[in-house]
C-alpha cells in the first residue's frame, strides 16, 4: 500500500489563507469564541455568578489567556466549516481540543478545582498547581496555535498517489 503524498495547491501564508475565508467561517469563529469565553469563564468564576465562586482571586493573565484561547478556538473550529472551493479533508481535532481543555485548568482557581484539590489538597494546590498554571496557559495557547496552522496549511493540499 502506498501512502498519498500531499501537494500544496497554492502556497499561501496563514493570514493570506484566512483572508479567503467566507463569511460563514468568520461567523462560526466569532460564535465559537464567544461560547468558549462563556463556557470557561462562568465555571471558573472569571465572570461572577451565583452558582460558581472562587476562593483565590483571578490572576492578572487569566482574562488575556482566555481571550486569546477563545479567538484561537474559534478559528480552529471555523476550519471545520466546509468550503465550496476545496474538497473535504480528514477531520483531526486532538491538538485543538487539548488546548481548549488545558485553558480551563489554567485560568481556574487552583483550590476550587475538585480534581486538583482531591489529588493535592488545599496546600498542595497552592504550592504546586498554582505555579504551574501559567505554563498550562502557554501550552494551551501553543496547542491551539499549532492546530490552527496545521489545519489551515492542510486545507490547500490534496492527496496525490505516490
Amino acid at each position: 500500500m502506498t501512502l498519498p503524498i500531499r501537494v500544496e495547491a497554492e502556497p499561501r501564508g496563514l493570514f493570506a489563507e484566512l483572508a479567503t475565508w467566507p463569511v460563514r467561517r468568520w461567523f462560526t469563529a466569532a460564535v465559537t469564541a464567544l461560547a468558549t469565553v462563556l463556557v470557561v469563564a462562568i465555571p471558573t468564576a472569571l465572570i461572577p455568578n451565583p452558582v460558581f465562586g472562587r476562593e483565590i482571586p483571578p490572576t492578572a493573565w487569566a482574562w488575556p489567556v482566555l481571550l486569546v484561547t477563545a479567538a484561537l478556538a474559534g478559528l480552529v473550529t471555523a476550519t471545520y466549516v466546509a468550503r465550496k472551493d476545496t474538497p473535504d479533508k480528514e477531520r483531526g481535532g486532538k491538538l485543538g481540543a487539548a488546548g481548549a481543555f488545558a485553558t480551563f485548568f489554567a485560568v481556574g482557581c487552583p483550590v476550587c478545582n475538585k480534581l486538583v484539590l482531591l489529588a493535592l489538597g488545599y496546600t498542595g494546590a497552592l504550592q504546586f498547581f498554582a505555579p504551574v498554571q501559567p505554563f498550562l496557559a502557554a501550552a494551551s495557547i501553543g496547542l491551539l496555535a499549532v492546530a490552527l496552522v496545521l489545519r489551515v496549511r492542510r486545507e490547500r493540499t490534496c492527496p496525490v498517489p505516490a
